[in-house]
This record gives C-alpha cells, sequence and structure tokens, in this order.
C-alpha cells in the first residue's frame, strides 16, 4: 500500500519479474522500504541487470591506472594513498601506501586484494581491530559491486573462492548488505609503528569508470601523526618501488 502497488506486482518484483518496472514503481518500493542511498542504488541496477540481461550490460571498467594518477599518487608524500576498484583489488599506491597496507601487499599476488587478505590471512584481525566492521563493510561493497555488473568474472571468481574458504564471508555475503564507503574512521594495528587511528576519504576517478582513489590523514599532533610520519620513515628506507603496481 505504501509503494501504491499490488501484493501480486510486488511479489513479482521480488521474484526478478522486474522487466516492466518503471523508474517511478522503483522509487516508490525505495521510499515504502526507506532504503539508504546505497541501497536505493543497488535496487536500481538490479533491476537494469534484469531488463538488459547478457554481456552487452557490461560496465566500461578500467583496471589500469593511467601515468597521470600514478604521477599524483607519488606526489602525495605525506599521506598514504591507493587506487582500488570495486572488487577491492589494489591497483597502485604510493610508498607510504604501500607501507600502510604492508600486509595486504605481503600476500605476494600480483593485485593485492584487501577482501582475500581480510578474510583468509590469519593476521588480519590483528592489523583490524575492528575486523567485525571491516569484514562486513568490504562484503557490502563486492555486493553493491555485483549489483551494478553482474558479468564481472573476476568478481564472481572471487566471492566464490572465499565463499568456498571463509565462512565469515559466506555468512555476509547472503545477508545481501550493501553500503558506500566513501569517507570515515579506519582503526590499524601496523605491525612496524602500532596503532593508528586514520581518517580516510574515497575519492571517485571519474574518467575510469570503478576507480578509487583512497587517502588517508591522521589528526595534525596526535599519537597517530607520529606513527605516520614514523611510518613514513621507515618506508623511504625500506620501499623505495614508486608507485607503478
Amino acid at each position: 500500500m505504501l509503494a501504491g502497488i499490488s501484493v501480486e506486482y510486488y511479489t513479482r518484483l521480488e521474484r526478478g519479474g522486474a522487466r516492466g518496472a518503471s523508474p517511478d514503481v522503483l522509487e516508490a518500493v525505495a521510499r515504502a522500504l526507506q532504503l539508504d542511498e546505497a541501497e536505493r542504488a543497488h535496487l536500481f541496477d538490479l533491476v537494469r541487470s534484469v531488463k538488459s540481461p547478457g554481456p552487452l550490460t557490461r560496465r566500461p571498467v578500467h583496471d589500469r591506472v593511467r601515468p597521470t594518477i600514478l604521477r599524483v599518487l607519488d606526489a602525495i608524500v605525506t599521506a598514504p594513498a591507493y587506487v582500488r576498484n570495486g572488487r577491492l583489488d589494489i591497483l597502485a599506491a604510493n610508498n607510504l601506501g604501500r607501507a600502510l597496507y604492508a600486509p595486504v601487499f605481503a600476500m605476494g599476488a600480483s593485485t593485492p586484494n584487501v577482501a582475500r587478505y581480510i578474510f583468509l590471512d590469519a593476521e588480519a584481525c590483528e592489523f583490524f581491530p575492528d575486523w567485525e566492521a571491516i569484514a562486513s563493510d568490504a562484503v557490502a561493497i563486492l555486493r553493491a559491486e555485483a549489483g551494478r555488473d553482474p558479468y564481472d568474472r573476476r568478481l564472481s571468481d572471487l566471492v566464490g573462492e572465499l565463499s568456498t574458504r571463509s565462512d565469515e564471508f559466506r555468512l555476509r555475503w547472503a545477508a545481501h548488505n550493501v553500503k558506500f564507503h566513501r569517507a570515515g574512521t579506519k582503526r590499524l594495528h601496523h605491525p612496524v609503528v602500532g596503532a593508528l587511528t586514520l581518517s580516510f576519504e574515497a575519492l571517485e576517478v571519474a574518467s575510469d569508470a570503478g576507480q578509487r582513489t583512497n587517502i588517508y590523514t591522521a589528526e595534525p599532533a596526535s599519537s597517530s601523526d607520529v606513527a605516520l610520519r614514523l611510518l613514513a620513515s621507515w618506508a623511504a628506507g625500506e620501499l623505495r618501488t614508486p608507485a607503478d603496481q
């Protein structure tokens, strides 16, 4: 009643029969269900994939980071920064970003993946003191990406791998939660400099679909600021490779 549609029609929507659903109907359903911004976008993504099934619905996703963006990363010398895609692959990072996420890079994969580290590395719970929230956020990001691009084979392979190897991932995936991850605070326990509480901003790379640049900063004169400066000194001595991942 709240959406102004019949029970039969709504039931058909829930079962995937959404090819004839208009934007006005979807907006009404979103309001009735009190969906937040991420959930509303996910609803529209799911219906879009139903209306135009098949490989032609794939978005032009770019996994190669352009040289201009690499130079921008290298120019950011006092803050950890990296570029990721919707699968949570780290596509490129500056030296301080590599230092901050050293445990993720230490997994040895050609393309480090944050979700794989969270759920498959035994030390992830120590690196992320708020592991439960971090894990749920990671799955929500992957679920939203699956709605945007349901024909991404590499995403399907990643979800299949994590579902097979991690009960924690499988339970969270079944919840169908989605979330935008644009800004916030993250606590880390780095193996070199210890506890860090950092603010982050996720900035969309507008010219390259699916890429986001994550930049971390510490509150000035805080213990985390001191630790980040120590990490920068360590990175300067230990990580001399430029951001050319």
